[in-house]
């Protein structure tokens, strides 16, 4: 047993190369599992500043020198910044506590509703089982309550964190942009000088993050302006705050836009019943979520991950459940990095078996 188990480490765990991989992977992810909230606005920066590099690249292809397109991108994200501060998040905070003010009335209605369906629907549904949905209901509005409180009794906790990230994270973000050179190098100086097979690695996943993270911001943003247009053109209630829950809902793969149907349809009906403009919102509803998940998700993201489904909601539980709402973002990229580091980790072996021609 203790000969298998020696031959099994020697195959799998003798290479150099390997075993530097495997200390930066468990490295970052010890680094960001017990000081993520520490280092959040590090986090948050290089995160940006990877997503804006792009556009800096772009436009040192078109000839213009590193340091004006560095500034050129800063500027125009620090304008989308203050356009959303100002223009975006007043408007939302307006539209969520006239949410909550309207809450019990919508719920008094959908309560009504409830306690028809017996008389209508007498062989599908029972007054005990309405009185247990009422009960849920009543609990998770409850719950509800409870968490707006705590929330407002921590706002100006939470402003001050606010403010430090709209401080910080610019400030980090442009030095990140205008200095890359400089990190990079010091970064190679601390690392494993074995960073053969982590190179093979970054060279697979790079393009396929990048090219996630960029396709969906513009998902996102896409989703949200066609909701918000086609509800306000229906002149739906919240309309900008129900357009940003289904523009974020992208996010989570198959889970978010299931979620974010409740909401849609419960204030859709709480304003116009069982109507034709009801069915109007819904249908819209369905129509932008089917474009999105046939269209436009084939459009942005066609060859760029090649994951089954329930690899895809594995990684958004673990992910997730490590690292919030970071980990779900970028349960996509990370499971790639997996994949790619198992692609990796294999083709190094059957390499040195001589099974494949050397890299």
């Amino acid at each position: 047993m203790i000969a298998l188990l020696r031959a099994w480490f020697q195959r799998y765990f003798s290479d150099p190369q390997v075993i530097s991989l495997i200390l930066l992977i468990v490295s970052g992810a010890a680094v960001v599992l017990f000081t993520g909230r520490l280092m959040a606005p590090l986090i948050a920066a290089l995160v940006i500043a990877f997503v804006l590099e792009g556009g800096v690249l772009r436009l040192v292809r078109m000839g213009m020198p590193r340091s004006p397109a560095v500034w050129l991108v800063f500027l125009a994200f620090m304008a989308v910044v203050a356009l959303v501060m100002v223009g975006l998040v007043p408007l939302l905070s307006r539209q969520v506590a006239e949410f909550l003010r309207e809450l019990p009335h919508m719920v008094a209605q959908g309560k009504e509703a409830l306690q028809a369906l017996p008389q209508r629907y007498p062989h599908f549904i029972s007054d005990a089982q309405i009185q247990a949905i009422m009960g849920e209901l009543q609990h998770a509005i409850g719950s509800l309550a409870q968490r707006a409180l705590s929330l407002s009794l921590a706002s100006v906790i939470g402003l001050i964190t606010l403010s430090v990230y709209l401080i910080l994270v610019p400030l980090l973000v442009f030095f990140m942009l205008k200095d890359k050179v400089l990190l990079l190098e010091w970064a190679r100086g601390v690392l494993p000088r074995q960073q053969a097979l982590a190179a093979e690695v970054w060279q697979e996943v790079n393009l396929k993050i990048v090219g996630y993270v960029r396709g969906k911001l513009v998902e996102i943003v896409v989703v949200w302006l066609s909701t918000y247009i086609a509800f306000a053109l229906l002149e739906m209630h919240y309309a900008l705050l129900l357009a940003v829950l289904v523009g974020l809902s992208v996010i989570i793969p198959y889970v978010g836009a299931a979620v974010v149907t409740l909401p849609v349809v419960f204030v859709a009906y709480a304003q116009w019943g069982l109507s034709g403009d009801f069915f109007y919102a819904v249908g819209a509803y369905a129509v932008i979520q089917f474009i999105d998940g046939n269209l436009l998700v084939p459009l942005l993201f066609s060859e760029m991950v090649n994951l089954h489904p329930v690899a895809i909601i594995a990684a958004v539980l673990l992910f997730g459940g490590l690292w919030g709402v970071w980990g779900v973002f970028f349960a996509i990229p990370l499971a790639t990095l997996v994949q790619a580091v198992l692609h990796a980790w294999v083709g190094a072996i059957r390499r040195a078996d001589g099974e494949l021609p050397p890299a």
